[in-house]
């Protein structure tokens, strides 16, 4: 079972993802690419490790900027499932990564 994190936690998990913010119950971060096609990329990127982690977060595109937006409903909450799809986000965002 996963379990929510308190607010510490969140807090120190953010320092481990500094890009990521808290926001309304959820941790995000927004991308920025160079064009429409490497947003896209990267957004099936995101998509297959969702998928075969079974962690879902929301995607919002808007042209070459992607919003990512994660929390464990199961938990009710913030958990440490969303730190580590946010760490797996982060290396797919870098250009160097061809995975």
């Amino acid at each position: 079972m996963v379990t929510k994190l308190d607010a510490d936690a969140i807090k120190a998990a953010l320092a481990e993802t500094p890009e990521w913010s808290e926001v309304s119950g959820a941790i995000q971060r927004t991308f920025q690419f160079e064009d429409f096609a490497r947003a896209m990329a990267f957004v099936h990127k995101v998509a297959d490790y969702a998928e075969d982690a079974q962690h879902h977060p929301d995607i919002l595109i808007r042209y070459n900027k992607v919003t990512i937006s994660v929390s464990t409903h199961d938990a009710g909450g913030i958990s440490e499932k969303d730190f580590a799809l946010a760490k797996a986000v982060d290396r797919f965002a870098d250009p160097r990564d061809d995975a």
